[in-house]
């Protein structure tokens, strides 16, 4: 069986050598507890102390404690939106602002708040996938306790203007979250250029591993923890650390730092090599999110009168993986709440797909 071409990035990562090479020891020989005090656990807690320097470096993280590992982008997403609304100063109902495009992870986390007497505001954006700041600061009330934004959507690609949003939520005393889940590793992040307390990554992203992830969090921030038991992570999140993942996730951050630059010009000009052919080559297509203002290595496209799911499996067929922007539950196709958000037509976001390119 052929090699199959791999265009779904924007899901997971291949593991890249250099990761899978730093993990390979923790998965063998230094199997030690990190909380244990002989040599084998200090191993361990060497090797997680140095991950979190290369997170933190990835991230503009002047202090790496300020970085708490987690299972993943959607326990940093929960933890983020949940810890802050119950660290909120004030009992009772509260209010949290987010966008109608974000991870399921963040919606169905405001939803669970929702369910709690929560008041969610879910702003719009506009035909390119972009919020509007300005809503941003006029939705904000005293009961503000966060506001959630993406960095960058998943589906489209469409890069949000974070550090704007960031700024207004410093001058009204709001803690601001980023899911940046899609652009750490991708395109550079700093917690400081973009003034936000809480900020999500996961490692299966940026060619690391899955099960593995962090939150920043920057000092003084109210939030709580969602996991109790142990002492673990400075008695923020409990449970023995995948000693193994994190240094995966840590090599992974110290590849993109070096590669950053290099992998932006290679993939970005893959991507709009098949972009450009696609537009020449086929009718009654239409490209969505913003054309310029995306991460370079996605493109979302429609098809008219052409299911999602159809192209997907007919591109299995000749061994292309990719992606369509609507998800099958249950036998219903469902249009994605993306797509919608962006007021596109339903036949136009049935017949989505999305290509995500990486460096193989």
């Amino acid at each position: 069986m052929k090699k199959p071409i791999y265009l779904d990035h924007n899901a997971t990562t291949p593991v890249r050598p250099e990761v899978l090479e730093a993990m390979l020891p923790y998965l063998k020989g230094q199997y030690g507890n990190p909380s244990s005090i002989y040599h084998l656990g200090q191993e361990a807690r060497q090797a997680i102390d140095k991950a979190r320097e290369q997170v933190a470096s990835l991230l503009g993280v002047k202090n790496p404690e300020e970085i708490v590992f987690t299972s993943g982008g959607s326990e940093s997403i929960n933890w983020a939106i949940k810890g802050a609304a119950a660290a909120h100063k004030k009992k009772g109902q509260g209010h949290i602002i987010t966008t109608k495009i974000e991870h399921s992870a963040g919606i169905n986390s405001s939803k669970y708040l929702e369910s709690k007497g929560w008041v969610v505001n879910y702003l719009g954006v506009d035909w390119h996938g972009k919020v509007n700041p300005t809503h941003v600061k006029e939705a904000i009330t005293p009961d503000t306790a966060l506001v959630s934004v993406m960095h960058a959507n998943n589906e489209i690609g469409t890069i949000q203007p974070v550090a704007e949003i960031g700024a207004l939520c410093r001058a009204k005393g709001v803690p601001f979250h980023v899911d940046a889940v899609q652009t750490a590793g991708k395109i550079p992040v700093s917690v400081d250029e973009l003034q936000c307390d809480l900020l999500s990554v996961a490692a299966h992203k940026l060619y690391g591993p899955k099960g593995v992830g962090a939150l920043y969090i920057r000092p003084g921030t109210r939030i709580q923890a969602l996991i109790h038991g142990g002492h673990h992570e400075r008695n923020r999140r409990a449970s023995t650390e995948n000693v193994q993942g994190i240094v995966g996730l840590g090599a992974a951050a110290e590849w993109a730092m070096k590669n950053m630059k290099q992998e932006e010009k290679h993939v970005r000009h893959l991507r709009d090599k098949l972009e450009k052919a696609l537009l020449q080559k086929l009718e009654c297509v239409r490209l969505n999110g913003h054309p310029t203002e995306r991460l370079y290595n996605t493109l979302n496209m429609s098809v008219e009168c052409v299911e999602g799911e159809g192209l997907i499996i007919g591109l299995d067929m000749q061994g292309i993986c990719v992606s369509s922007g609507s998800a099958c539950s249950s036998g219903q196709t469902e249009v994605s709440h993306v797509l919608k958000a962006l007021g596109l037509p339903v036949e136009l976001a049935k017949g989505s797909i999305r290509f995500s390119l990486g460096w193989d």
